[in-house]
């Protein structure tokens, strides 16, 4: 299939100088460079940032990631085509806003390939910050089940699917397990609340309380930026995530910056305006392609949706080849959104595995 030619199936397995095994995630790839290729490109490139701090190549791929679970389509397409490079540009361009405003800083030095970021390595804060103005998705599904308290607001009874909330809802979940914190589960994806965030700030990696202050006020100033923005373009934000971490700065001191992207449509859901005014809800998100998957196993869409069958999920996911126009559908999706936020279309890249090594050889002497 010509789509499978240009995409960049696995971003894990790149001829990068790297100090220490390379950090494999679901889509990203972080190759950590050594003190003496950290110095070099620090100098030599003039990145704001202390000359002793540690760098990493951070290398995103076209795999595509749902319901904990890598999918791969027939004819050889294992991954979306441009996805890769679709997230990267819309995350560059949020970031590049969030500056503009002063803020949270991104932890991007550089941008060598529209599959790659230069970055500064930043300490994690173990939470996901999941920010969500409509009730949708597993959130309404709780409701449905007789839940009314989500994130220290008691929702009413009587609320219908994909209704707008009274006010912006944060509710943070545990990145990774932390233990030892009374209520919260030992397990991904637990939730937290701000009472917990509190009296456990240590565990959770923050500093200091004012800085769980300062992540909620980036959170909610982030998805206003973002949600003002989109709705320029006929999309609503309806929910999204952020991570945040810490990194010196040129000076020394630490700060709060975000660390993964965001405001994509892999972090995000959106929604087409116009259609939701008129009643109909219509995906410009992955949520759509995960809706098109539990219609694809719609004889037991349970092995999708219960954390209990996770291990027969992935194997599942392991066997199973998806019709093509499943994971194309998604492509198409990607791209627009890239072109309607950025403003301009994506590159189109025809070997980006081949043109990774070459720019990083070339350029930035990281090739082994």
């Amino acid at each position: 299939m010509r789509h499978a030619r240009s995409l960049l199936a696995a971003s894990d397995d790149l001829p990068i100088k790297t100090a220490l095994p390379v950090h494999r995630g679901k889509v990203r790839s972080v190759y950590w460079l050594d003190a003496v290729d950290s110095r070099r490109l620090i100098a030599a490139r003039d990145y704001p940032v202390v000359a002793d701090a540690p760098l990493a190549v951070m290398v995103i791929s076209d795999r595509l990631s749902a319901f904990e679970c890598l999918w791969k389509g027939q004819g050889g397409l294992n991954g979306v085509p441009g996805k890769g490079g679709a997230l990267n540009a819309i995350a560059q361009y949020w970031f590049a806003r969030f500056a503009q405003q002063g803020l949270a800083d991104s932890p991007i030095l550089e941008v060598p390939h529209p599959y790659v970021w230069v970055v500064q390595r930043a300490r994690p804060v173990r939470i996901e910050a999941i920010a969500r103005q409509y009730l949708t998705g597993s959130m309404w599904r709780r409701y449905q089940a007789g839940e009314r308290e989500f994130g220290g607001m008691r929702l009413a009874d009587g609320m219908q699917a994909h209704e707008c909330l009274p006010e912006l809802l944060l509710t943070p979940s545990t990145k990774g397990r932390v233990r030892g914190v009374a209520g919260v589960a030992e397990q991904e994806d637990a939730p937290v609340t701000r009472r917990q965030l509190l009296a456990h700030r240590a565990a959770f990696n923050f500093k200091a309380a004012a800085d769980i202050e300062r992540y909620e006020r980036l959170l909610r100033q982030g998805f206003a930026l973002i949600s003002a923005e989109l709705d320029n373009i006929g999309q609503i934000l309806v929910d999204t995530k952020f991570e945040f971490g810490y990194a010196t700065d040129v000076a020394g001191h630490e700060r709060l910056i975000c660390i993964d992207e965001v405001g994509t449509p892999d972090s995000s859901r959106l929604w087409d305006a116009a259609q939701y005014r008129q009643g109909r809800v219509v995906e410009n998100s992955k949520e759509g392609f995960r809706q098109a998957l539990c219609r694809h196993f719609s004889d037991d869409p349970d092995i999708l949706l219960n954390p209990a069958r996770l291990p027969e999920r992935t194997a599942l996911a392991a066997q199973t080849k998806l019709p093509p126009k499943m994971l194309l559908d998604l492509s198409a999706i990607y791209l627009d959104m890239a072109r309607k936020i950025t403003g301009k279309p994506l590159k189109k890249i025809e070997n980006p595995r081949a043109e990774i090594i070459d720019v990083l050889h070339s350029q930035y002497g990281l090739i082994a």
